[in-house]
């Protein structure tokens, strides 16, 4: 009877592990492993490769337990692995995960750690998430171990003697032309040390620009699609602007023949233009009194005040059209002064006084008398 009811025990058991997907003695909680405690919190992490990490396994921050791996998934081509950590652990929410090994022959574990390339911040709290980016795996035993299998049977390691041999031969007797290229290294390397600066301000400068031209990224593609346009105008113009670029040449050595003929001429007229300007400096006061004139002729400017009073003006005017002053006022400077002059003295008609200046008198200051013709 006894032996029966251990049977019917033991197949209870059975059924009920089968029914808990039983995956070995790791599949259950073992008593008395860090990260069962009170205050105890969960994370997660995400895993390019697990290796033989299995349930049970355990979570390290500096070397030291902290916790242990509780639930091993597959999600999406990599592995999703829950922990459970002690509640008097706290890391920065964006801490690493790793998978490690504690030495060459030894246990695999979860290592946990803050950032090294960016400064921490934030905590990892219950149901906090490490993604893969910040996740790896260090190399195994295996991995390792193979590699060297690789280097050492099939990695050219056998052909080394071959090459120093080979290296040896072709600088046989090349000592010096070696010494020489090692010096002239020596110099390029310590010439190339001192431009350190230099090169370094070339290259953000070549950044800046290569910024400028992305930050006009339209325009350059514009202009890009523009002057395959212009170039084919220009190319269909091609006749045009040959034979417009050999009559400009032909211009061009009119032109030049012209000025190399008429030079002397030029440098004549210059020479001879030089007193007139110098004779109109020296009449600039008398012009600029003139001016002021023109803009009250036929009155002075400056006795306006003298006879124009309040809403009144006295205002005595003498008109002479005699031959004489008509010759002064129009025709002095002029080829034709004097002849008015002369003209009226044959006729007798001269008033006494010769106002031209062709008479050498001055006609502002010459009295003028009545009573004549």
């Amino acid at each position: 009877m006894r032996r029966l009811v251990a049977f019917i025990l033991g197949v209870v058991c059975l059924s009920a592990i089968s029914g808990c997907e039983w995956r070995g003695l790791n599949s259950l909680s073992l008593p008395g492993t860090t990260g069962t405690g009170p205050g105890s919190y969960t994370i997660q992490a995400q895993l390019p490769d697990v290796t033989t990490i299995q349930q049970n396994t355990r979570v390290r921050v500096a070397d030291v337990n902290v916790g242990n791996v509780t639930k091993i998934e597959v999600q999406d081509w990599h592995a999703l692995v829950t922990m459970r950590i002690d509640g008097d652990i706290h890391l920065p929410a964006n801490s690493t995960a790793k998978v490690g090994q504690t030495s060459l022959l030894g246990s695999q574990h979860i290592e946990l750690a803050p950032p090294t390339d960016e400064p921490p911040h934030g905590e990892l709290k219950d149901g906090s998430l490490i993604p893969l980016s910040r996740a790896s795996t260090y190399p195994t035993t295996e991995q390792t171990l193979a590699s060297v299998s690789v280097l050492l049977n099939g990695g050219g390691l056998g052909q080394l003697q071959e090459i120093n041999q080979a290296f040896a031969t072709a600088l046989s007797g090349r000592e010096d032309d070696m010494k020489s290229l090692l010096h002239q290294l020596d110099t390029f390397t310590d010439q190339l040390n001192t431009q350190t600066d230099d090169i370094i301000t070339a290259t953000e400068r070549l950044n800046n620009l290569a910024g400028q031209v992305a930050a006009k990224d339209q325009t350059v593609d514009h202009a890009l699609t523009t002057i395959p346009q212009a170039l084919a105008v220009l190319a269909d113009s091609r006749t045009k602007l040959a034979n417009a670029i050999d009559a400009l040449g032909k211009f061009g050595a009119i032109a030049a023949d012209t000025v190399h003929q008429t030079k002397e001429s030029l440098v004549d007229n210059l020479r001879n233009i030089a007193p007139v300007l110098r004779e109109l400096a020296n009449a600039g006061p008398a012009l600029t009194k003139g001016l002021d004139f023109l803009s009250t002729y036929p009155w002075v400017k400056s006795t306006i005040p003298n006879w124009f009073r309040g809403d009144f003006a006295n205002i005595t005017l003498v008109i002479d059209l005699t031959l004489s002053r008509i010759d002064s006022s129009l025709f002095t400077g002029t080829r034709w002064e004097g002849n008015l002059t002369e003209l009226e003295m044959q006729w007798g008609r001269t008033i006494g006084q010769m106002p031209s200046p062709y008479t050498a008198n001055n006609p502002l200051i010459a009295p003028y008398h009545f009573g004549g013709y």
